[in-house]
């Protein structure tokens, strides 16, 4: 990992993405000051931060001695102010809702030194309207994560209308020297790129068990075991281009007809009622245990771990 480009970060929302982040910044030697209105919030986040470091020491995942350096770098900060005092970049946390997104931004922008870029993590909001009217709108920017972003790394980086093209420059780079993997969006749409991509398939997902086409297990098993594998390793076009020996070009022209047929039939609205949800509930707690979620998620970390640093090892022709 490079040396960070921003040498001191604050956190502003330590919960679920915030606590992850902080984990991000110390772990690339950034100083991190974190801060949340709710103390005890900050106190579990800070816990869960040192926790996580010390369980991905004793797993191999960070070498020895990196979860003390982590720990080191992180400071508690009591307000807002003592957490942006100079500061280089903010990465804020905070509630999904624009009216707060709106709130929170007027407060980093009077705090903030001038020079400071302002990052939210949102993953629906436009920076547009979070940072109307501000004075520093110039320095507003997206960075949306992938929850965990101390374990998978994507980065939606999008500007709003007023924010200067040095500070995406200056994003794109910061989030590289921390070990993400930044893609730049050239406009806003809702959902940015992975959730709405997401929302295709789970849409899908839902209508196919709705119809009762098959079970929770049956199209979890399709993903998991199949178009995950390769999802893995290769996007949609990506995958195209070993779909054919002619490559991506070939294989849309040779299935052109096929897709168009089949987007077609795609235009299902499907029934997402208690119902379904329920079921879908039940046959998925049948797959995985009722009260193995934080189990899961751990199981899942590790594993996407494993498979970077495979990938690592072993990159693609060209990449």
């Amino acid at each position: 990992m490079t040396r960070p480009t921003i040498q001191t970060v604050a956190v502003v929302g330590t919960g679920v993405i915030g606590r992850s982040w902080i984990r991000v910044f110390a772990r690339a030697g950034c100083e991190t000051r974190a801060y949340d209105p709710d103390p005890a919030q900050l106190e579990f986040a800070l816990a869960w931060a040192r926790e996580s470091a010390e369980e991905d020491e004793a797993l191999g995942f960070i070498d020895a001695g990196t979860a003390v350096r982590e720990a080191g770098a992180v400071h508690r900060c009591g307000t807002v102010g003592d957490a942006l005092a100079g500061a280089g970049w903010v990465q804020e946390s905070g509630p999904e809702a624009l009216d707060i997104k709106k709130g929170i931004y007027a407060d980093l922008d009077a705090a903030a030194d001038a020079g400071t870029i302002l990052a939210s993590s949102t993953s629906a909001q436009d920076m547009t309207r979070i940072a109307e009217g501000l004075a520093g709108a110039r320095r507003c920017i997206v960075a949306h994560p992938v929850n965990p972003p101390h374990v998978v790394p994507v980065v939606e980086v999008l500007p709003g209308g007023e924010t200067d093209a040095e500070v995406v420059a200056l994003t794109l780079a910061f989030m590289k020297s921390v070990g993400q993997s930044p893609v730049e969006m050239n406009h806003y749409l809702p959902g940015f790129l992975l959730n709405r991509l997401q929302a295709a398939l789970i849409r899908e997902a839902i209508f196919l068990y709705e119809t009762g086409a098959a079970s929770a297990d049956a199209i979890d098993t399709v993903v998991r075991e199949g178009l995950g594998l390769r999802w893995a390793l290769l996007g949609p076009f990506g995958s195209g281009h070993t779909n054919a020996d002619g490559g991506v070009g070939d294989y849309y022209r040779r299935y052109n007809d096929a897709y168009r047929e089949l987007w077609a039939d795609l235009e299902a609205d499907p029934e997402f009622s208690d119902r379904v949800i329920n079921g879908i509930r039940d046959e998925t707690e049948a797959m995985y245990g009722a009260d193995a979620t934080a189990a899961l998620c751990a199981w899942r970390d590790r594993m996407v771990r494993r498979i970077r640093a495979l990938k690592d090892k072993d990159a693609p022709p060209g990449g």
